[in-house]
């Protein structure tokens, strides 16, 4: 199961750019099932810069993925230093349409950027499946 964080003004889509977010939904995702576990509220942006991120990073800390229709330079270098990963989308992606296509890649072969994510925040949810593993098996076998 990992959390994933989307930047929405309603809820319904990621419609918000991380430094001026006023909520996050933050979701449980896995193969299985998506389930918002909570909408989280923030105040005003604070206008320096260095407090604005932080008090927008602290409120999505515990997640692995974060949905966000903008960010700038340094804030994407926080929040992948947090080892979050931002994923930039158009402004009014639907949040559902974000839940299936994420739930359908968990359920089949995860990219390598998603697969280090899992590694990074739901080991046990890492895929058997390794990219090579039939040629590597296949050479070692045609090689005895």
């Amino acid at each position: 199961m990992l959390k994933i964080a989307f930047a929405t003004g309603d809820g319904t889509a990621v419609d918000q750019h991380f430094g001026w977010c006023r909520r996050f939904d933050v979701y449980q995702v896995s193969a299985e099932g998506a389930e918002l576990l909570e909408s989280r509220l923030l105040g005003p942006a604070d206008s320096d810069e260095d407090n604005k991120i932080e008090s927008r990073l602290s409120e999505v800390r515990d997640c692995a993925i974060l949905h966000v229709c903008d960010i700038g330079g340094s804030a994407a270098a926080r929040v992948v230093n947090a080892r979050i990963h931002p994923v930039k989308v158009p402004q009014g992606t639907p949040v559902a349409e974000l839940l299936a296509r994420l739930r359908a890649v968990l359920a089949g072969n995860p990219p390598p950027w998603l697969r280090k994510v899992l590694r990074q925040h739901a080991p046990e949810a890492v895929p058997a499946w390794t990219p090579g593993a039939d040629v590597v098996a296949s050479v070692a076998g045609g090689a005895a």
